[in-house]
C-alpha cells in the first residue's frame, strides 16, 4: 500500500510510515543502483583505447592491488561514474553522488581529480599543467597525487588484468553500508 495523500499538506503519520519503510527498502539498492551507473560506462569510450568501464574497473583495481583503504578503492572505481551524465563536469557529479558515504578528503580528491590529472597531458591544449598546485597545503594533497598518478592516468590498458565489477560489491557494500567516515553506521541511519 502506498502513501494517499495529494498534497503534502494533508498527509499522515501512516503515510510517512509507508514512505519511510520504501525509502529504506530503495536505500538497500544503492549499491546495484550505481553499478548500473557504471555498466552505462561500458558504452562510452570517450575516444579513449578503453570504455570509461574499463578504465574504472582497471583503476578501481589497481588500488585495491596498492593496498588503498575500501573508500579510496570505492573512489577509484566511481570517480568517473558523472561521464553517464556530462564529460565536462564528471568530476563534480562523481563527487556528489559518493559525499554522503565518503570522507571529505576522499570527496575532494574525486572534486578535484581532473585539475590533478591535467599534469599528464593539458599541455596538449596549451592549458597549465600545474592546476593541482592551488591544492598543495591540503591535507589530502599526497592522497589525490596518488589517486591520479599511480592509479587514473596509468589506467587505459586494454590488456590488463582488472577485476570485475562484482568483485568489487563487497567493498562498496561495506563503504555504502558499514560504518561512514562519520562513524555513524549506514545501516542505522537507513533504519536497518
Amino acid at each position: 500500500m502506498n502513501a494517499s495523500f495529494t498534497r503534502m499538506d494533508e498527509s499522515t503519520q501512516d503515510d510517512w510510515m509507508t514512505i519511510a519503510s520504501a525509502s529504506v527498502t530503495y536505500d538497500r539498492q544503492v549499491v546495484d543502483r550505481l553499478f548500473g551507473m557504471l555498466q552505462a560506462l561500458g558504452e562510452i569510450d570517450g575516444g579513449f583505447g578503453v570504455t570509461q568501464l574499463d578504465h574504472a574497473l582497471q583503476m578501481a583495481t589497481m588500488a585495491r592491488r596498492d593496498g588503498a583503504s575500501d573508500e579510496l578503492v570505492v573512489a577509484a572505481l566511481f570517480h568517473d561514474v558523472g561521464k553517464a551524465v556530462s564529460m565536462v563536469n564528471h568530476p563534480a557529479i562523481a563527487a556528489e553522488i559518493l559525499r554522503p558515504w565518503v570522507s571529505d578528503a576522499t570527496y575532494q580528491i574525486v572534486r578535484t581529480h581532473q585539475d590533478f590529472q591535467g599534469r599528464h597531458y593539458y599541455h596538449h591544449f596549451g592549458g597549465s599543467r600545474e592546476l593541482r598546485e592551488q591544492y598543495r597545503d591540503e591535507p589530502w594533497f599526497a592522497d589525490a597525487e596518488r589517486f591520479t598518478d599511480v592509479w587514473d592516468q596509468a589506467a587505459f590498458d586494454p590488456e590488463y588484468d582488472r577485476m570485475s565489477l562484482e568483485d568489487f560489491r563487497p567493498i562498496c557494500e561495506r563503504v555504502f553500508f558499514g560504518e561512514a567516515a562519520d562513524g555513524v553506521s549506514r545501516a542505522e541511519v537507513a533504519g536497518g
